[in-house]
């Protein structure tokens, strides 16, 4: 049977339909995907995880973009700066992040206004920060929730550590950012090995109403981005629901 992980490494079943800039970097772009037919079509920027590290990238979660493409979708799967290419460190994510929402009436497909963040693990936490600054709701899959708890659990050396100094984690890290102002759902495995449910469920009660948990029983990291599971019904049903 086909381990969710294995998403990470597995291609997805189809090309995106075009690559799009959204600044000068060679990492400020999106893979665009767009339903067959005239539409117009709401749109979910999708935000990959990997514990913001340059040996991942927008790849993996281009399965989730496919399920999103057949559920009638478009969407638009972002690159950015992470550790492992130079000044990769926040606040270049943000920066990115920024450009690139700036950059989403430009892109060439007919959208009908309604749009999603969405964003898994690393890129949940990018997701929730966009949408502080946005007001774009969106639908945060097993994230990063709290970067100040991620880097004292980790260490300073850890990837959570470089990426995010502790003077950033006022204006970085959700939890510190709240209230967000935008609907949120929060999806979690309650087995992830990876990223602590205890993170999002801590996360959502400080939200005070503003988020709501789905809590996916006996679940791990990846099941919320792999089509083929299961939990990922749910995923669908989150992000559908918010546009």
């Amino acid at each position: 049977m086909r381990d969710s992980a294995d998403v990470l490494t597995d291609p997805p079943p189809r090309a995106a339909d075009a690559r799009i800039a959204y600044g000068p970097e060679p990492l400020q772009f999106g893979d665009l995907r767009v339903p067959p037919g005239d539409g117009p079509f709401s749109l979910a920027l999708v935000l990959h995880g990997g514990y913001w590290q340059a040996m991942y990238n927008l790849v993996h979660t281009g399965h989730l973009c496919e399920a999103l493409r057949d559920a009638g979708i478009a969407s638009w799967n972002l690159e950015y700066r992470c550790l492992g290419v130079p000044g990769g460190e926040w606040p270049a994510a943000a920066e990115d992040l920024e450009r690139a929402l700036a950059h989403r009436d430009q892109l060439p497909f007919a959208h009908d206004g309604r749009t999603v963040l969405v964003g898994h693990s690393a890129g949940g936490q990018l997701a929730l920060w966009a949408a502080k600054q946005s007001g774009l709701p969106v639908v945060a899959l097993a994230p990063v929730s709290d970067v100040r708890d991620a880097v004292e659990r980790r260490g300073p050396d850890s990837a959570p550590g470089r990426f995010m100094a502790p003077e950033h984690f006022t204006d970085g890290s959700p939890l510190e950012l709240l209230p967000l102002g935008t609907r949120q759902i929060v999806l979690h495995g309650d087995a992830d090995d990876s990223v602590p449910y205890e993170m999002s469920r801590r996360y959502v009660e400080a939200a005070q109403g503003e988020a709501e948990l789905i809590t996916l029983a006996s679940s791990g990291h990846f099941e919320p981005i792999d089509p083929q599971a299961p939990q990922f019904a749910q995923t669908l049903a989150a992000i559908e629901r918010l546009l």
